[in-house]
């Protein structure tokens, strides 16, 4: 990402001043700490002092209740004389302390030392006898009585028995004198019993004394016995305290306010601060103007630049800079040099902007074309099965009794099926799937041959010119095919040119330059054979549509749109490809690359005409992935007298075989679903069982055979030809040696 001239500036000033930042940055943040660590260490010390105050005012009061619970008065029955020596012992020991001395009995309370001497009292107890040397929380000392007290109650055991507990009381503004201190303001120190209740309070006293501290505390003073928290105190301000659980089970409090415990920035350090912005923005402010100041040069340079961009000559300029002045010269210089030489350019840019579109557009219709192959292809496959039903069907019909009546529709039905066999040719040579023969041809000696054809087409009002370079190679191609397309041609240029004109028919060898666009073309050698016309062409919208099949630009009923689909298939199916360019009252020329011949196609094997036997008794293994077709053939078969074993691809009839069918023939489609196809089934099947024979059929197929490899039927097949060619195959096999 690109940094401006200022921005580096900063950068070099903030450089420069950052480690001073940084280093007061550390003042402060050590100010804060060391301040933050003073709060934590005097409240940690606080409450520690206060549980420790707290702690020995409540060990006092435990070790008066072990001894008064060690006195041998309480060793036998508790009479009025035994009673009276507990009561004035327990006073001699409490004297100087507030609180008082209970003795509990189960369920009752014997003797107190709130009540005058001698006093008698059987009230009931607050609570059983505790077997256990405790502090008890705080309680209330009647029902109609506010004054709460906190007890350190001792067991009385005699013999093993538990007798009595001395309890001996301390109320909570005994404990409120500890607290009570000089503090500084806003600091809170609190004394919690072992349920979380305030015992004593700084500031507040007796109006929190019986209160439940709240529940954030309580999770801390769950949580640890000691420790550092934060936490809203009762009157719901947000303080940071410390807490200290004793082993008394009573909870020490010291906090202060939040605000006060994070701590204030010393005067001094704020000067400090205020001096280090100052002098950063002194520094940022000294920056920006150098900036601004070596800034405009760079800007002069700038709208040199965009001048000499958009074409201009540069005057020579004075920017202030001496390294500047050197940039501007040379811009000036380059800004010359360019202006001579845009020109060309920009005429060189045309060109191949223009070269670039031709190529596109070619390369688009040759892929819509190559589609519309693929799927012709497909079409006609499935319009070939359906003719072979109907074909078969046919032959069926014509073999019943009442035959006789139906041959006029069963002719016409017929004459349907061939027709429609020749419409499903014409597609399959547009989608170049059609089987061929081809063959070596010259231009030089084949075309002054047609020229008489073409000739007898076009009619006098049209010129033929021929114009074939003497170096041509020839060309590997079906010459029905060839002969075809150039009349198709013919005649389009015919209806092109009603009033006459010439049609110019020439050959050579293809350059690089014929090929570029043309990405479908296997590397090779190829010829181009050109038929331009002088009619009155096409608009550009219609060119790319031009070799789709049906399409034509005549009235309906005038042409069927097959002729240039035928031409088209006819190229690809060669292993080439054709191209139209066309300019509406200038003309249209068609061309063809054609793959030039290497070697001379071996031909096959002729055939002796061996007398056909009946396939009757004869076991024909049928497999046809179209249901009705399949149908109707077996059918077929069964009628002259053949056993039929179906399956509905190649996988089903191998299975078949191993199951143990033995069939005599296998008839087999080439174009099936799965991963075997007919041919690849055919030569599995001469692997594993050399003597069986195998027929395919098909309407098209892309499977790559030898010549002769196997008999291979064209779709649709007349049943005659059908059942020829199984019976001489049959026939055949018989002869052949197992």
């Amino acid at each position: 990402m690109p940094v401006t001239l200022r921005s580096r500036l900063l950068m070099l000033v903030l450089s420069v001043l950052l480690p001073g930042l940084l280093g007061l940055a550390w003042v402060i943040f050590s100010t804060y700490e060391a301040e933050r660590n003073a709060h934590e260490a005097n409240l940690r010390d606080t409450t520690r002092a206060l549980s420790q105050l707290v702690d020995g005012e409540l060990a006092r009061r435990g070790t008066i209740a072990q001894v008064l619970a060690q006195l041998p008065e309480l060793d036998g029955p508790l009479d009025p004389e035994r009673r009276l020596a507990f009561e004035r012992q327990a006073r001699r020991l409490l004297q100087g302390m507030g609180g008082w001395v209970e003795l509990r009995a189960p369920g009752r309370v014997l003797i107190s030392t709130r009540l005058p001497e001698g006093s008698l009292t059987e009230g009931p107890a607050p609570v059983g006898l505790s077997a256990v040397s405790a502090v008890q929380p705080l309680a209330t000392v009647s029902s109609t009585s506010r004054e709460m007290y906190a007890a350190w109650v001792e067991p009385v055991q005699r013999n093993g028995q538990l007798t009595y507990n001395v309890a001996v009381t301390v109320r909570p503004e005994e404990l409120q004198r500890i607290v009570q201190t000089d503090t500084d303001p806003g600091a809170i120190g609190s004394v919690l019993d072992s349920a979380g209740l305030v015992v004593a309070r700084q500031p507040g006293g007796a109006s929190y004394v019986g209160r439940e501290v709240r529940s954030d505390l309580r999770r801390h003073m769950a949580a640890a016995s000691e420790g550092l928290f934060e936490a809203d105190s009762l009157d719901a301000q947000p303080t940071t305290g410390y807490f200290k659980t004793s082993s008394l089970g009573w909870t020490y409090v010291a906090a202060m306010p939040r605000e006060t415990f994070a701590g204030r920035l010393p005067s001094e350090v704020v000067r400090i601060v205020a001096g280090a912005l100052a002098l950063l923005a002194l520094a940022v402010a000294g920056a920006l103007w150098v900036a601004r100041r070596i800034e405009q040069p760079l800007l002069m340079l700038k709208a040199a630049a965009e001048d000499m961009q958009a074409g201009r000559t540069l005057p020579v300029q004075d920017t202030g800079m001496a390294e500047s002045d050197e940039v501007a010269a040379a811009l000036v210089s380059a800004s010359q040099r360019m202006a001579q030489s845009r020109g060309e350019l920009e005429q060189g840019i045309a060109q191949a902007v223009e070269r670039t579109r031709a190529i596109e557009q070619r390369g688009a219709q040759s892929q819509r074309v190559e589609a519309l192959g693929r799927l012709t292809g497909g079409v006609a496959h499935e319009f070939n099965n359906l003719l072979g039903v109907i074909s078969n069907s046919v032959h069926l019909m014509q073999r019943h009794p009442a035959a006789a009546d139906l041959q006029t529709p069963l002719a016409a039905t017929q004459r349907a099926v061939d027709k429609g066999s020749q419409l499903t040719q014409h597609l399959l040579r547009f989608a170049g799937r059609r089987p061929v023969r081809v063959q070596v041809l010259s231009f030089a000696h084949y075309l002054p041959e047609v020229q008489a054809l073409m000739r007898s087409v076009l009619g006098r009002g049209i010129e033929i010119r021929l114009d074939v370079a003497p170096d041509v190679r020839p060309v590997l191609v079906n010459s029905g095919e060839l002969e075809l397309a150039l009349v198709n041609l013919a005649l389009n240029a015919h209806d092109a040119m009603p009033e006459g004109g010439e049609l110019r028919l020439s050959a050579r060898n293809a350059t690089e330059a014929d090929r570029q666009g043309l990405p479908q073309l296997s590397p090779g050698d190829y010829v181009l054979l050109a038929v331009c016309d002088e009619g009155v062409g096409l608009a550009p919208e219609l060119v790319e549509h031009a070799f789709e099949p049906f399409f034509t630009t005549k009235a309906v009923g005038q042409g069927s749109g097959l002729g240039l689909s035928q031409v088209h298939g006819f190229a690809t199916q060669a292993g080439g490809t054709a191209t139209l360019a066309s300019t509406p009252g200038v003309g249209t020329t068609v061309s063809l690359l054609l793959p030039v011949a290497q070697d001379t196609p071996a031909t096959a094997r002729p055939t002796s005409g061996e007398p056909p036997s009946s396939i009757a008794g004869a076991t024909v293994m049928l497999v046809e992935d179209d249901e009705g077709l399949g149908d109707v053939t077996a059918a077929l078969l069964a009628g002259q007298g053949a056993r039929v074993l179906r399956a509905s691809r190649a996988e089903a009839a191998l299975r078949l075989l191993d199951a143990g069918a033995i069939p005599d023939i296998v008839l087999s489609d080439i174009v099936m679903p799965g991963a075997l196809d007919g041919v690849a089934l055919a030569r599995r099947l001469r692997e594993q069982r050399p003597g069986l024979p195998v027929v395919l059929i098909t309407g098209y197929s892309n499977a790559v055979m030898t010549e002769g490899e196997f008999v291979v039927l064209r779709k649709p097949c007349p049943p005659a030809e059908l059942l020829a060619a199984l019976q001489i195959t049959l026939a055949r096999a018989r002869r052949m040696p197992l």
